[in-house]
């Protein structure tokens, strides 16, 4: 038996026939061949990306490790700047 491979845009439009209600799961999943198992992983998957693209800007959490990590790029940076006019003054 040979897998399918599903794009991300089959994958969409069959969450959404299913989110529409107009026909059972049980259907859609036998129309289409695949898993219930399968298309309630899709929806979780579909559900949460939306939750994620609608809050703003993401968790704190998230939110909190970008600056973390944007705060020590620019301290490399900066270290980085003062070797570099350090060199520059020893060669001139």
């Amino acid at each position: 038996m040979k897998l399918r491979k599903w794009s991300s845009e089959e994958k969409m439009a069959i969450v959404l026939e299913g989110l529409k209600g107009k026909k059972s799961v049980a259907e859609i999943c036998r129309e289409h061949q695949i898993s219930q198992a399968l298309y309630y992983r899709w929806r979780d998957r579909f559900l949460e990306a939306g939750q994620k693209g609608l809050s703003n800007g993401g968790s704190e959490d998230e939110t909190k490790a970008l600056q973390t990590q944007i705060e020590k790029l620019e301290k490399i940076i900066g270290r980085q700047t003062i070797a570099i006019e350090a060199l520059k003054k020893l060669k001139s």
